[in-house]
């Protein structure tokens, strides 16, 4: 999950970042009193009420209108194409899967449960073959039936990428890892549902056969790519506009990156529907340009929620840590906030170079630059997210980044440039998205930091919004020079698999959209994702989860800078809301509801 997937909310000066860091560390010990009785917002839940359990689920009453407000719009509202993490998560409004994360808090809340289907799988063959039964009474937004030929045409989408490019790719890699089948607009067969992988042996069965087992295959069905999508309503390139609902939510109106707003699907029927409660009566997103307003917006009782859920800005979530602390949540946010090395880069091709970088970092510093250990995150030692099965959080601290080397190691860092062949230091270039003031703030620290070692980093900061053909690209990066590379990730779901199969696995290494940027070309790191997919008991697959990590980190591959944390706001109005695993530490908004109409 590249972070895009939660983009696009901090246009706010980067100085602000670091100035804020001991506001926040103060919140959060809460100043010595009841935190639901913290700030002026009498109405509010209570601080953290909502991180990883439910806040008011007995006030949700059913009516009135939700109200989003976000700094971005979402990349597409196509199920096929969305890839932003807020998006997969408010689609679930108005797109169901076969399966899907549980309605729960925390860690449950990543866990797979039947949704269109009566079951999860029933898997034979070794791990190869998965078979589904669809509900009693599922049905489209004009009443019509929800067919296994409709959810088979929705994932025969994914394999669409001259059309409709974007989200992930998993089933097509998983299904068809020759790339075979060349997608329903080019498909020659009469009902153009060709894709030999997938049987649809009446309405309500779907049979799916995978040339090799893999253990987290549910998982990607409970992705929204995996999304049914009606033939006669696909509008190819422009789907994205107004997808046709099978959720309890329909489009009324969408105008790009202004207003979307949703109504009730009134053929929707809530006995065929396990998850959903659909509370509300109509739900709004108004988009803004300034993420202060939106701020400003959240903290007059204007909006209820930010729909892109990465944290408010310096400037609002000062304020609102005096004066609404009982409407704020501070979850892990799932996101690992990184610098990583790319070896085609010299001196980086040398492991010793690349742990003189990690050894002279101050974290202390980088950490206060991402704004202090509330809004910015505990100091990452390792490069898997505590939401992933097989992490070990702090405990696992290599290089002793929270420990003993915290704030840097000279002594170190100059045996390490010793053992590299470069004693007196190097000169490289940081590479930084321009648009993320709170990354350039981070480069920022790393290179007073280095410079301390002898290592002279200029910072080059690029136009954010065209990440794949500039860090995305290799070849860019070697021609640039771009040593070290800024940036983040989180799991698209909460596996290795699902985190770092696309960062370390030597297959995943793409002329363009790379995001192994590193180019790790480890065969023992690769033999491990194959092991892997085809290890089908959890305590197996936990395993092999730590130890790929721990390959990485003994690679020197990585800076890791924080676990992140964001602050989020949420209304007074708000009721049965909490944060969960299956979007990242984002709140879930399939549920929420209101505690009076408005």
């Amino acid at each position: 999950m590249t972070t895009q997937r939660t983009s696009g909310r901090r246009k706010q000066a980067f100085a602000a970042v670091a100035a804020v860091a001991a506001l926040l560390t103060t919140a959060a010990c809460g100043g010595g009193g009841d935190d639901g009785d913290s700030g002026s917002s009498t109405g509010a839940a209570g601080f953290d009420a909502a991180n990883n359990k439910v806040a008011q689920a007995s006030a949700a009453k059913k009516g009135g209108t939700l109200k989003f407000g976000g700094a971005q719009d979402a990349d597409s509202w196509d199920t096929t194409r969305g890839y932003y993490g807020f998006m997969w998560n408010f689609a679930r409004y108005y797109s169901r899967q076969l399966v899907t994360g549980k309605a729960e808090p925390g860690a449950a809340g990543a866990e797979v449960t039947p949704d269109l289907a009566t079951s999860t799988a029933k898997v034979t063959d070794g791990g190869k073959t998965y078979t589904y039964t669809l509900r009693d009474g599922v049905t489209w937004e004009d009443g019509k039936p929800i067919t296994s030929k409709d959810v088979k045409y929705g994932i025969e989408r994914v394999w669409a990428q001259d059309v409709l490019s974007g989200g992930p790719v998993y089933l097509k890699d998983v299904l068809d890892p020759k790339g075979e089948y060349k997608g329903p607009y080019k498909d020659t067969s009469a009902d153009k549902l060709g894709l030999k992988a997938i049987d649809t042996p009446d309405d309500k069965t779907i049979v799916f056969h995978l040339p090799q087992a893999n253990s987290d295959f549910e998982e990607m069905l409970a992705l929204v790519s995996a999304s049914p999508v009606r033939q006669d309503k696909d509008t190819k390139s422009k789907y994205g506009l107004h997808p046709f609902s099978s959720g309890p939510y329909k489009f009324q109106s969408y105008s790009p990156g202004k207003e979307l707003t949703l109504v009730r699907n009134p053929e929707w029927k809530q006995a065929s529907d396990p998850i959903r409660k659909a509370y509300p009566d109509k739900i709004t997103v108004q988009f803004f340009s300034d993420a202060n307003q939106l701020d400003q917006r959240l903290i007059n009782g204007d909006l209820d929620l930010d729909i892109n859920q990465t944290g408010m800005s310096p400037q609002g979530r000062t304020t609102a840590l005096k004066q609404h602390k009982a409407n704020l949540d501070n979850p892990v946010s799932g996101y690992i906030r990184y610098a990583v090395f790319p070896q085609s880069v010299k001196p980086f091709d040398n492991i010793e170079c690349r742990k003189a970088v990690i050894y002279g970092a101050d974290h202390v510093s980088l950490q206060t630059a991402r704004g202090g250990p509330v809004a910015g995150g505990d100091i990452g030692t390792n490069m898997l997210p505590p939401s992933v099965p097989g992490a070990e959080g702090q405990k696992y601290d290599p290089y002793e980044i929270a420990g003993a080397n915290k704030t840097g190691n000279e002594a170190k860092a100059k045996e390490a440039l010793k053992a590299c062949g470069k004693p007196s230091g190097f000169s490289t270039t940081i590479a930084v998205r321009n648009n993320k003031p709170v990354e350039v703030a981070t480069a920022q620290s790393l290179q007073a930091s280095l410079k301390k070692i002898g290592i002279n980093a200029q910072i080059d900061q690029y136009d954010g919004s065209q990440t794949t053909g500039i860090i995305g690209s290799p070849a860019n990066v070697k021609k640039k020079g771009y040593g070290i590379i800024i940036m983040g990730w989180g799991p698209d779901f909460p596996s290795v698999q699902g985190f770092g199969l696309p960062l370390w696995d030597s297959k995943y290494i793409l002329d363009s959209g790379n995001s192994n940027y590193a180019l790790i070309k480890d065969k023992t790191i690769d033999g491990l994702f194959d092991s892997y997919v085809t290890t089908l008991d959890d305590a197996g697959k936990e395993k092999i989860s730590t130890e790929i990590n721990h390959k990485v980190m003994e690679g020197a591959y990585y800076l890791p800078f924080v676990f992140e944390k964001f602050i989020n706001w949420r209304s007074d109005n708000v009721a049965n809301v909490y944060t969960t695993d299956g979007y990242s530490g984002m709140y879930d908004f399939v549920n929420l509801g209101l505690k009076s109409a408005k």
